[in-house]
């Protein structure tokens, strides 16, 4: 009998454990709220997304969050913007995009890797800007891409502002320490 109070007991922990790094972040950023992954699963867990009307941003952005576990150079973490194409998830909005210039190295949540602007062609023909991010934790990738209707410079300004909030950073950290 005690042996299976302490089992449940650790099983417990282990499943409080898991939800915290999955607790839903609120930012304090006007405006964003989260919205259902609209991607079909692959072969990396599902993320976060969050979207910003207009009014608040200036247009419409969205962000998509994900960690990739297990996914990164342990040594060199992201090295450089072929990385960044590959790894950031613009392929989910578009099969159809291309950076606007070189990326440039970045810090978020303090993770070190890179940030790169593209301009996206969607499905009908749109185009939209994009901003992706890769950034390293140990072995560990955290990517993120926003898009929007806008020039690149407005989606990645908006982009970092949300990244950076408290709220968005607090979940960052939990997630890639595996929280």
């Amino acid at each position: 009998m005690r042996r299976l109070l302490l089992s449940a007991f650790a099983i417990a922990i282990f499943a409080l454990s898991g939800s915290a790094g999955y607790e839903r972040a609120r930012s304090n950023a006007d405006g964003w709220r989260e919205i259902a992954w609209p991607f079909p699963r692959d072969g990396w867990p599902a993320g976060r997304a969050f979207r910003c009307e207009n009014e608040f941003c200036g247009e419409q952005v969205e962000i998509y969050v994900r960690p990739k576990i297990g996914f990164c150079n342990c040594d060199s973490g992201v090295a450089d913007d072929d990385e960044v194409d590959r790894v950031a998830d613009l392929d989910l909005i578009s099969e159809r995009f291309a950076p606007l210039e070189p990326g440039r190295v970045i810090r978020i949540a303090d993770m070190p890797g890179r940030l790169r602007a593209y301009d996206l062609r969607m499905s009908e023909g749109s185009p939209h800007s994009a901003i992706g991010i890769a950034v390293s934790h140990r072995c560990d990738l955290l990517v993120a891409v926003a898009q929007g209707t806008g020039k690149a410079s407005v989606v990645q300004r908006v982009a970092l502002e949300f990244l950076g909030s408290r709220e968005i950073m607090r979940w960052m950290r939990l997630v890639m320490d595996g929280g």
